[in-house]
């Protein structure tokens, strides 16, 4: 049980600490001239929250796996992790959208990567990932709409 509560409280204390940094600038958001397909703000965190609840459940099937390569998918799971931290402190804080842009870009390339190394260990940890790779391809299009309409 000790293991799946860390699994489960390390993607929401990324996301809880980015969140924090960016409290006070993620009212530009309703600011930005967006596409037309731009969610509203309120949605957000319902899904960030459940993108890491599920993230965590991923990452706990590779922690209880005894393969091998769970050492890499875990370190490419932190990469990704990291570029999921800073993304929102270059788009909210520093208001550089175009910058967010590549973030998204090898964040996309990061969680692909985690995808397939988490499938060659247990293919249930990956299709938990599937909502988590949609909705960052869905967020790169959002920003580079923010990118060019701002």
């Amino acid at each position: 049980m000790k293991k799946f509560i860390i699994n489960i409280l390390i993607p929401i204390l990324v996301g809880g600490i980015s969140a924090l940094i960016t409290k006070n600038s993620m009212y530009i958001y309703s600011y930005l001239d967006k596409p037309s397909f731009a969610p509203p703000s309120i949605l957000f965190p319902i899904v960030w929250t459940i993108l890491y609840l599920i993230m965590g459940v991923s990452s706990y099937l590779i922690c209880n796996s005894d393969n091998s390569n769970k050492k890499c998918a875990y370190i490419i799971y932190g990469i990704q992790l990291f570029l999921n931290f800073i993304w929102s402190i270059i788009f909210f804080r520093f208001r550089m959208f175009s910058f967010a842009v590549v973030i998204l870009a090898f964040f996309i390339l990061s969680v692909v990567i985690t995808f397939i190394k988490f499938r060659q260990i247990n293919k249930s940890a990956s299709n938990y990932l599937i909502p988590y790779v949609l909705w960052i391809i869905f967020a790169f299009y959002l920003n580079l709409g923010i990118a060019i309409l701002n």
